[in-house]
């Protein structure tokens, strides 16, 4: 069984997770951890725990899931992992913080440690995810499943009622209603956590959704 702790991180309320099972191994999903006391509270909480982190795993390369990066390299020596589709969108973070936010990072980014292909396994503990390609929101978003716990992290491919903005660049309308088609195929009480918003599930997003159709 695996245990999520959800921080909401930085100006756009953006989710953060760490998740872990009973071997205390853990991984970090989007650490968009901002201000101080975000960055002090994932570490805490994981140092708390007697968590071992085994990845720095990022759906998609947009920097609001990104900001608190460099405190998880400095403090437990992980690189972010990221889909080749993301790629170069991560070594130029710090033009995003000017272009979205008119803001100067004042810190160094760590590199891509890892890049992701569709249909990877990521392993940590007793668990074994899937890598789930999703295009449209970025060219490099992922979604993560757990196949055994009906878990999906779907970064901002999909919201409970909505889906990610596909007007930035490298978004693409079109794949991302082919990506949500992907996901609709799902066991219905697949749990879906955002990457920004409440959870929800597959089931209910196929109901409520406009976006959403098998």
């Amino acid at each position: 069984m695996i245990e999520i702790k959800t921080f909401v991180c930085n100006m756009l309320q953006e989710n953060c997770y760490v998740v872990s099972d009973d071997t205390r191994e853990c991984v970090i999903i989007d650490c968009g951890a901002y201000y101080e006391e975000e960055r002090r509270a994932i570490v805490d909480y994981i140092r708390g725990q007697q968590l071992t982190p085994k990845h720095l795993l990022a759906t998609h390369g947009h920097l609001d899931h990104h900001f608190g990066d460099n405190t998880i390299y400095d403090a437990f020596g992980l690189q972010p992992e990221v889909h080749g589709g993301d790629e170069r969108m991560m070594s130029h973070l710090d033009r995003q913080a000017e272009s979205l936010y008119g803001m100067r990072l004042d810190y160094e980014m760590p590199p891509v440690g890892h890049i992701l292909d569709d249909g990877e396994q990521v392993t940590f503990g007793n668990h074994t995810w899937r890598v789930i390609a999703t295009p449209g929101h970025s060219r490099g978003c992922v979604c993560f499943f757990d196949e055994s716990e009906h878990v999906l992290f779907s970064g901002d491919t999909l919201f409970r009622g909505s889906i990610g903005r596909t007007d930035f660049q490298g978004g693409s309308m079109l794949q991302i209603i082919q990506s949500l088609r992907m996901l609709a195929q799902l066991p219905d009480d697949t749990r879906v956590y955002c990457g920004h918003g409440p959870a929800t599930t597959i089931g209910d997003e196929l109901r409520m959704n406009p976006y959403m159709d098998r």
